[in-house]
């Protein structure tokens, strides 16, 4: 049986374990961190997302994870609607918390996942030719092994992209803090609200949780003593509903936006693929992060099997991926560019447009993105086991 080599534990990772392991291969996962986890507070799993799911035989978990949320439309800062998406629309999102979305997909999988295992160096071999090597750092000591292929799902600071690209990172201008807290007044709606320089969004993620985020311009590692108290004084003149969840939450955390300062030329070098955040880093303008991720891992699969033809496999991958993830990178990016980029004025006329777009149109554009479906199946494998 052929044998993969995944790098980094997160939801991409996961995802690629399962679908490489639907697909006939011997798979290990190598993970950082001493204990399976995900950080962070809530997402949205879209249509795509859930196709990619279903491959995985986790679909069923995530919606019973999860909560079924429909887009409202936008909002300015002070509540006013710009563009208020038609009642009784249905565009098929999933709110749930990073962690539960971990969690299922982990469950949809029987990887070898080895914790505690930190990656130092990625040699990514020869299609035809050396197979690839992996070496990490663990409790006790050094090991090194060999791979027919490795992916790179270790994330934005990624050990396995570094290895094969000479990239920098740039600071996107933004800041973005998160959280999860109890509430039972948002209803099943789905609106981002604009204002000066900084998005605010939330979604239902349980019966008694929300998830919300606030996207906010400002310096780089910016020190903050109190965070709670910082965010609920960024946005103590929004919209009454925007306040109230600020000033009902007891616990934030926040990251600065980090984005690559040019596209890889490519995703593939040698017997060495990355997906995911280690690939193609975007801004959480329009929530594709874990979505595009989940794509990546399924088509992986579905185009290099065990026992395929690598070389073919890697191209297909290529093909299938580089350029629609490229294009999903810059549209995150124009949607990003409401302060630090393009100004108050480049956020005027952004307002202004959606003022002037039939609501039913501007609903379809947004989610045309979510129009993907699998290169193919895994057949009777990808049944849920639920």
């Amino acid at each position: 049986m052929d044998a993969a080599i995944v790098v980094g534990a997160g939801i991409g990772g996961v995802a690629a374990a399962g679908a490489l392991r639907r697909a006939g291969w011997r798979v290990r996962v190598l993970e950082s961190a001493p204990e399976l986890g995900e950080v962070g507070a809530g997402l949205v799993v879209t249509v795509n997302g859930q196709r990619a799911a279903e491959e995985l035989g986790a679909a069923e978990r995530i919606r019973r994870s999860g909560y079924d949320v429909r887009a409202a439309g936008t909002r300015r800062w002070d509540g006013k609607w710009l563009l208020k998406a038609p009642d009784g629309g249905d565009t098929g999102m999933i709110g749930i918390h990073r962690q539960r979305l971990h969690q299922a997909l982990v469950e949809a999988q029987d990887a070898d996942l080895v914790t505690g295992a930190r990656v130092t160096a990625v040699e990514p071999g020869a299609v035809g030719g050396e197979r690839a090597r992996v070496t990490w750092e663990s409790a006790d000591g050094t090991h090194s092994a060999r791979a027919d292929l490795v992916v790179g799902a270790d994330g934005i600071r990624s050990t396995t992209r570094n290895a094969l690209f000479s990239t920098r990172l740039r600071y996107s201008g933004f800041s973005c803090w998160r959280a999860a807290t109890p509430d039972t007044t948002v209803d099943d709606r789905f609106a981002m609200t604009w204002g000066p320089r900084a998005e605010f969004g939330a979604l239902r993620i349980s019966a008694d949780d929300v998830y919300w985020y606030g996207y906010v311009a400002m310096p780089s590692g910016r020190p903050i003593g109190d965070e709670v108290r910082a965010v609920r004084e960024y946005f103590a003149a929004w919209a009454p509903d925007v306040r109230a969840l600020t000033e009902t939450t007891d616990e934030v955390i926040r990251h600065d936006v980090w984005v690559l300062e040019r596209p890889l030329p490519r995703y593939t070098i040698g017997r060495t693929v990355l997906i995911g955040d280690a690939a193609h880093p975007m801004l959480p303008t329009l929530g594709q992060g874990a979505n595009s991720a989940l794509e990546d891992a399924v088509t992986l699969g579905l185009v290099i099997p065990a026992g395929g033809e690598l070389a073919a496999g890697l191209r297909e991958y290529e093909s299938q991926r580089y350029r629609r993830t490229q294009r999903i990178v810059s549209r995150s990016a124009w949607m990003g560019r409401t302060g630090a980029e393009v100004g108050p004025r480049g956020q005027w006329l952004r307002n202004a447009m959606l003022r002037i777009t039939p609501p039913r149109a501007a609903l379809r554009n947004g989610t045309r993105i979510f129009d993907w479906t699998p290169p193919g199946s895994f057949g009777t494998q990808a049944v849920d086991r639920g």
